[in-house]
Formats: structure tokens, sequence, C-alpha cells
């Protein structure tokens, strides 16, 4: 059992079942989520000699923004299914880890609250049907302190036909919050306009940065053409996701994606990459590859449910001294210095 097992093990025993259920949720039959860890697996990497390792440089600078290590926290919904304090716990370990973090539109915590614990965070965008409560949102966002946004430009929706793991489903309560920073008259009045639009084009991306100000990055890109299309559409960045496996039973993985992406557009803007990536020697792999950063989703989750911000933290450390090792029995000083001759597949 690896230390990531043990830790979901560890969650799992805490929390309600329903939450515990959600967490693990996947499309189909699992195969996406479990094909995704083994494809990361499958890498090889290329240890060089005669070079100075005598330590190790993690520093990397996503969108103009420093982070003690290429390993960020990936936008989760229903935190507080976790800890009732849900992303604010979150933000401090992040901001212990030296990192940044993603937050969902589907949050139960307040914008203030979170950028209040000091770490950089990026707001992740589920477009919703009526575009004003999009606009608010993101207006929001941007007025608290985010620094660009993430656009999920793959919205099929997640788990409806397993009802147990919807949380729209869960008893009332803490729990369940997911829009804590709309008013009650909002909700009244946007209803269920407020669920994903279906009808997003590359325009989403100018009428986002146009509405926020910031750098738009697109999640849940799998294909070198619909790269292209994000990026001529305005995208800052690409995030490489199958969401964990939740949207695409049978979809390729994003070890399989990220290479034919970075091809198409990785000398144009920032690539990222997430799903299936389980310590800090795949971080590694991911970055020798290209990809700028990684950004960890069910581990940090289960972190924060076992330890709260401590349990949050305890994990972006075990990867980063995981990342350090990796280079370190690379040969290598610097995380710049990984490039794809390094790595091999098995």
């Amino acid at each position: 059992m690896t230390w990531i097992e043990d830790l979901a093990d560890r969650a799992d025993a805490v929390l309600p079942d329903y939450v515990a259920a959600y967490y693990r949720s996947n499309a189909g039959d699992g195969s996406c989520d479990r094909e995704g860890i083994a494809d990361w697996n499958a890498f090889r990497l290329r240890p060089s000699v005669l070079h100075d390792a005598s330590a190790q440089d993690m520093t990397t600078e996503v969108l103009g923004t420093q982070v003690a290590a290429p390993v960020l926290v990936a936008p989760m919904a229903q935190q507080v299914g976790a800890r009732p304090e849900g992303e604010v716990l979150t933000a401090q370990g992040a901001a212990k880890a030296g990192t940044l973090l993603g937050v969902s539109t589907n949050t139960g915590a307040r914008f203030d609250d979170i950028a209040a614990q000091g770490a950089p965070w990026w707001y992740q965008v589920y477009v919703a049907r009526n575009r004003e409560a999009t606009r608010l949102l993101v207006e929001r966002a941007a007025s608290a302190g985010a620094r660009a946004l993430i656009l999920t430009v793959d919205t099929t929706p997640i788990g409806r036909e397993i009802p147990a793991v919807d949380p729209r489903n869960w008893p009332a309560g803490p729990r369940k919050n997911r829009t804590a920073n709309l008013t009650a008259a909002e909700l009244e009045r946007f209803g269920s306009d407020t669920d994903m639009a279906l009808d997003l084009t590359p325009d989403t991306i100018g009428w986002l940065a146009e509405v926020s100000g910031l750098p738009v990055l697109c999640k849940g890109v799998l294909t070198a053409r619909d790269a292209r299309r994000c990026v001529d559409g305005g995208a800052e960045g690409i995030i490489v996701s199958t969401h964990g496996g939740r949207r695409l039973g049978n979809s390729v993985t994003s070890a399989y994606a990220l290479p034919e992406i970075l091809a198409e557009v990785g000398s144009e803007v920032e690539v990222h990459v997430d799903s299936g990536i389980r310590g800090g020697a795949q971080a590694a792999v991911a970055v020798a590859l290209g990809a700028r950063a990684v950004h960890v989703g069910r581990p940090v989750m289960w972190g924060l449910a076992a330890d709260g911000a401590e349990g949050v933290a305890d994990v972006l450390a075990r990867y980063q001294a995981e990342f350090a090792t990796t280079l370190r029995q690379m040969g290598i000083g610097s995380v710049r210095d990984l490039r794809p001759s390094d790595v091999v597949v098995r």
C-alpha cells in the first residue's frame, strides 16, 4: 500500500459514506482513472551523471506567480464535505507549502476567507446557463484577489448516473453548501440557471478575460486540435485533464494526451497537467515532458479530510520531497534542466 492509498483509507474512515463515495467516484467503470495512474507509472526516467546535483532548485513561475515547486492544488468541489472550513484550510496548507490552489465554482467557502490565508489562487469557472450568474462570480473572485481563471471546457455533468454521489442529493447541512459566493436573493433569481452551460465556444475565453481582466487557462483539453482552438481563442494556458477520470469512462488519459498538446502549443502558452499523478516522481516526468506544472486533486482532498490544513501541507510536502529526491537521483540540480529526452515509456 502506498502512502496515498493509506491516506485515502484514513480519510474514508472519518467521512460520511456519501462524501467518501463522491471523492472516489468516476465516470463509467473507472478505467480512465486506473489507466491514468498506470500510464504515469509506465514512464521511466534516464539519469545523467557528472553534473552538480548537490542541491535541488524546484522554484517555478506559473503565469507570473512564483511557487516553491511545480506542484499546485487542483480545484475541487465540495471541500466543505471534508472539513467545514473547506478551501480556507486548503489555502492554509498551500501557503505553508509555498504553492497556489484552484478554487472551484462549487465552493462552500467565501472568496475573501480563502484569500485571507495568504496563498495565491486561481478561480475555476463552470459557466452557468445564465451568464449573469457567472459574471457576478468572476467579478467577485477577481475583486477578492484571484490571479487567473480556469475555464473548464468539458462540461459533461459528473455522477448523474449514480445519484448517491451527486452532492445535490446529499442531506441538508454545511457539507452540501456549494454556493457561498452568491446571495440567497441571487440564488432565488437565477434558480436552476446556475447549472453548467453546454453551449460553450472559444468566444467564451475572450468574454471571461474581458469580464475579469485576468488570464484564462482552459482545463479538460485532451487533443492537439482543441488546444489550438483554445489558444487561438485567447487562452494563456492549457490544463490537460480528465478530472481524475470523472468525465468519460473510456477517455484517453492525460499522460497519453500531454505530448501531442505540448507539440502543438507548448511553445506559445503554459501547459499544465493533472489526473493520476500520484507522487513527485510522476510530477518530474510531466515536467520533463514539457509541462509547466502538475495539479494534485484527490490526495490533497484526502489530506484535508484526514488532518485538515496540516494534512494538505503534508501531502504537498511529500510531493515536493519526492520531486527533489527524483532530481537528485537523476543527477539534476534544477527543475529547469529537465528535458523530454530524460523520459522514455516502458
